[in-house]
């Protein structure tokens, strides 16, 4: 049963780091510093899709899946809902690249507009 918990949060983290990777920009608003956290996650997030590497959380996530004895994703909130988002059924290289690209493209229209609003408030603070 535990490792089937670990397994399921795993699975959670993968999902978090997903959409952090995608909208963690916009948090740039609240903290810019958070750039030398979201920045890495974001090409990081690119890459895996780009080169159709496997990201390390999905060997973790399998490997507890096996301790507890399960061969899938059976059952549960977390297996019927979160796991078609995040392992798509029949993903090739190709579909990899388009989400690297949409990664990267959603990434620049995030950083540009946080860049804007920075230098509006600038700009409001000097006139």
């Amino acid at each position: 049963m535990i490792y089937l918990i670990l397994a399921d949060l795993v699975l959670i983290v993968h999902l978090l780091f997903i959409i952090f990777a995608l909208l963690g920009g916009l948090l740039l608003i609240w903290r810019g510093s958070l750039f030398f956290v979201h920045l890495p996650a974001a090409i990081w997030a690119a890459l895996i899709s780009f080169k159709g590497w496997i990201c390390p959380l999905t060997p973790l996530e399998n490997q507890f899946r096996s301790l507890a004895g399960s061969e899938g994703y059976t059952g549960g909130f977390v297996s019927h809902y979160l796991i078609p988002v995040i392992y798509p059924v029949n993903l090739t290289l190709n579909m990899q690249i388009v989400i690297g690209i949409f990664v990267v493209v959603i990434n620049i229209g995030i950083y540009s507009f946080v860049y804007y609003k920075r230098m509006t408030k600038q700009s409001r603070k000097r006139g």
